[in-house]
């Protein structure tokens, strides 16, 4: 009611909500709505109501009866309204096609933002941290690779750097399992020749949640020519922020 027309510009829209539709308020503001041919979307408790007849569009949010034991206080009615205006945002974005890209650039902080903006290449252990051996070294040097870098796992490469298996301490009590000896075996022996991997750029998340869904605590970062570029190990996708939601 008061510096209306200075916060109002012509091309705006005005969602008013309201039980009765009929309050002293409403009956002031609309007619300066409409001197400014600004439309005005109702969601309303009263469909007969003056607003409903005033409005550009009206939705009806009207309820049976309020939770309210004395059906008085808007309770029932308070839950439509807010239901018919998260389906209206989610009609908006569908409309505009807002994209994962769009969200991200109006909400880059906390957790929702992590989980738009972050890639992998940005949490990835690399370089000499990496733990690597060849296929055929003895699979005792490979247990000491793992062991030095502490990763839980070693990767196995060729001698260009491409990526040919992994080993993880999981693989080593598999192996231990079925026998003590490993004298004479290779780490080439004891690899697992399919590890899960990820591509440079992919969203952290998204790795997240294939670890997830596979129990996995390691994932190998591969660029195009799958050469091994780094590992990236569940711990630093959690102390990052990425296990929970701020809600934005």
């Amino acid at each position: 009611m008061h510096g209306i027309r200075g916060i109002l510009r012509k091309g705006d829209a005005v969602i008013c909500i309201s039980k009765s539709g009929n309050t002293p308020e409403i009956n002031t503001l609309v007619p300066l709505f409409k001197g400014m041919e600004v439309p005005i979307v109702s969601i309303l408790g009263n469909p007969h109501s003056y607003l409903a007849e005033q409005s550009t569009v009206t939705l009806d949010a009207s309820v049976k009866e309020e939770a309210c034991p004395h059906d008085l206080a808007p309770t029932s009615s308070t839950t439509v309204a807010l239901v018919l205006g998260d389906a209206l945002a989610i009609g908006l974005l569908e409309t505009r096609d807002f994209s994962r890209e769009d969200f991200a650039m109006f909400h880059p902080g906390g957790t929702l933002g992590k989980r738009l903006l972050l890639k992998v290449d940005e949490l990835m252990i690399t370089g000499k941290e990496v733990p690597s051996v060849r296929a055929h070294v003895p699979l005792r040097d490979a247990i000491y690779e793992m062991t030095t870098k502490r990763l839980g796992c070693t990767c196995v490469t060729k001698d260009d750097g491409t990526l040919e298996g992994m080993i993880t301490d999981g693989d080593l009590r598999r192996l231990l399992q079925k026998t003590s000896d490993i004298s004479g075996m290779t780490a080439g022996m004891v690899m697992t020749h399919t590890p899960k991997t990820a591509r440079l750029g992919t969203l952290a998340v998204v790795v997240l949640q294939e670890m997830e869904s596979h129990k996995i605590t390691q994932v190998i970062v591969v660029d195009q020519s799958h050469a091994v570029r780094g590992v990236v190990h569940l711990h630093d996708l959690v102390k990052a922020g990425l296990g929970g939601d701020d809600g934005g």
